[in-house]
């Protein structure tokens, strides 16, 4: 038992090494990321508007928060390694044959939510709130809430985009069956909105952008379960 609690610690701090480093390249390198992460904002922006700094401190904040995010989703395949490094040994080969599968497409997945979100459903969501405010009025956008805004849809997207594996694990562990899923797709519509409601932020076109994606995910799911 100590032995493994004795690997556990050492992949605990090797995975806070690891995100650390990460994180301390993206923070050196924090202007050209604030620059490939302003790029769906700035494309949308009239002439005359700006992107803003309310508070003194979020000169440092922000690409703090930046850094600290994308280090974050980086690292990620890195973690799920370390932990089937340290599940692996005491699983059978055909537990192997399943679960390796399973985490490959699981971060596969993840980070087809990732872009997703940014290239798809940021851009039309932005896109819509500034073409929908008045021709007189001149638009500031405080960097901190399109920091919020925008990792609010593609934590709540990439999260999202597991739907397709849940389903398949509940329908093969027959905690539900496919034809109850089926029959109870107009819950699923009623359930997919209010996730979209709860994973962006409060406005209906996030929310739409995310439902519907989230009702194809579900049908991908049961085509793919058995």
């Amino acid at each position: 038992m100590n032995i493994h609690f004795i690997e556990l610690r050492e992949r605990l701090i090797f995975c806070i090494v690891f995100s650390t480093v990460i994180f301390s390249i993206l923070f050196y390198f924090s202007d050209i990321l604030y620059d490939l992460f302003s790029i769906p904002i700035k494309s949308q922006l009239p002439s005359k508007s700006h992107i803003v700094a309310i508070k003194i401190v979020s000169t440092f904040t922000v690409p703090l928060k930046l850094s600290f995010y994308i280090s974050l989703i980086v690292s990620l395949p890195y973690f799920i390694l370390n932990l089937w490094l340290f599940v692996s040994p005491g699983l059978y080969k055909d537990e192997k044959k399943s679960i390796l599968p399973f985490l490959t497409s699981s971060i596969l997945l993840f980070f087809s939510g990732v872009f997703f979100a940014f290239y798809i459903i940021c851009p039309i969501a932005l896109n819509f709130f500034l073409t929908c405010s008045p021709s007189n009025i001149n638009i500031m956008i405080n960097i901190e809430n399109y920091l919020d805004f925008m990792f609010t849809i593609i934590l709540g997207t990439a999260l999202s985009f597991q739907i397709p594996l849940i389903i398949k694990c509940i329908t093969k562990f027959d905690i539900i069956s496919k034809k109850e899923l089926t029959e109870k797709r107009p819950y699923v519509i009623i359930l997919a909105f209010t996730i979209g409601m709860l994973l962006t932020p409060p406005d209906v076109i996030s929310q739409v952008l995310l439902a519907i994606p989230l009702c194809i995910l579900f049908e991908i799911g049961l085509l793919t379960s058995k």
